[in-house]
């Protein structure tokens, strides 16, 4: 899962980015710091792989992972170039969700980019951009669908029909996710990749002994938006990111900060993109965790292990990871009927923990 952290310049990313990964960005009080996006590959603790792997006697654990991207500041006038216009553009378009900054403390030794402090108003600046960048997107992909279209073939018509109705909603300021897609073509939103269908966060940046709440603007904006909502301090996330484990933790306990900063982004990123976690694990063999999309099936999500694994699916062993601990293992598990032999088309269920039979 890619995620990109982005905002105005100043908004707090990577100082944010520095305390999620502790990949030692560069962050510096003036615009533009961040040229290229700096990319870290984070893993994401999970507790219950780790009480299954200590049940089953599995090793190595390896967590799902994240990858983080700090994207450039953005600033007014971005979809005509202004700041370093469409490059970061571009960086938002790779990504899968964004996590977006707001800044939401007042501390006078941080320079605004638009002198002030405002967070509805920093979100109206950079959701106008990725609307404006859109809608040029939107019109030129209609100029050669349309002319496509002229054959008559039935999915290019209809994905011309939908793109008239997106150009008219970028237009009145509405994203390209308010938009569904038509069944008739059912690839037109990835053809297209717009900005604005990409699910957000909404992350305040407040200061350093303020509540861990999105202001109340931010929390209705993102309502109505169908997005989320969350906050965090940056800064104090950063210096706690310095410290060893065991000293992190009992600082944040004296200032009541709360959950890491990394944990209320993944449960966040998580419930934003519909996402479950299921487990592999065997006795002296890896205990892994695995991110898929919920409402995923059995077959497919062993595909996730590997495509040979999903060709040769015959069924799956499941049984909740709880169930799994208490009962000492699959044997008690088994015992105590808590172990099911599923199908192709069961439906994971977070917390899954799984072993596929399958014919190589």
């Amino acid at each position: 899962m890619r995620v990109g952290i982005l905002g105005l310049p100043n908004a707090g990313k990577s100082s944010l980015f520095n305390a999620l990964t502790r990949a030692g960005a560069e962050a510096a009080n003036y615009p533009f710091t961040t040229v290229e996006p700096n990319v870290a590959v984070v893993p994401v603790p999970d507790k219950r792989l780790d009480r299954v792997a200590e049940t089953i006697g599995a090793t190595p654990t390896v967590y799902e992972t994240i990858a983080f991207h700090d994207i450039a500041g953005l600033v007014r006038g971005a979809h005509r170039g202004e700041g370093l216009g469409n490059r970061f553009l571009a960086n938002i378009r790779e990504t899968d969700a964004l996590v977006h900054v707001v800044r939401a403390h007042g501390d006078q030794q941080v320079v605004h980019p638009e002198g002030r402090v405002d967070p509805a108003a920093d979100v109206d600046t950079v959701e106008t951009e990725l609307l404006y960048a859109d809608l040029e997107s939107a019109e030129r992909r209609l100029e050669r669908v349309a002319r496509e279209a002229k054959s008559l073939d039935k999915p290019k018509l209809a994905e011309a029909a939908w793109l008239r109705e997106l150009v008219e909603a970028l237009g009145e300021g509405r994203p390209a996710r308010s938009v569904p897609v038509p069944d008739a073509a059912p690839d037109a939103m990835r053809n297209l990749q717009p900005l604005t269908a990409k699910p957000v966060l909404y992350l305040a940046n407040v200061g350093e002994g303020d509540p861990l709440e999105a202001p109340a603007e931010l929390a209705e904006h993102a309502e109505r938006a169908g997005a989320r909502a969350a906050a965090v301090s940056a800064r104090l996330e950063a210096e706690l990111s310095e410290l060893d484990a065991e000293e992190a933790q009992a600082m944040r306990a004296d200032l009541g900060a709360g959950e890491p900063g990394l944990a209320t982004v993944v449960r966040e990123a998580w419930k934003l993109l519909g996402l479950i976690t299921f487990f592999t694990a065997g006795e002296g063999k890896e205990g892994r965790a695995w991110a898929v999309p919920r409402g995923t099936r059995a077959r497919s999500a062993a595909g996730r292990i590997h495509t040979d694994i999903e060709r040769g699916f015959v069924a799956a062993e499941v049984v909740d990871w709880e169930a799994l601990v208490k009962t000492g293992g699959y044997a008690g598990a088994r015992e105590a009927a808590q172990l099911r032999v599923e199908g192709r088309e069961y439906e994971m269920r977070d917390g899954d923990v799984m072993t596929v039979r399958f014919t190589p």
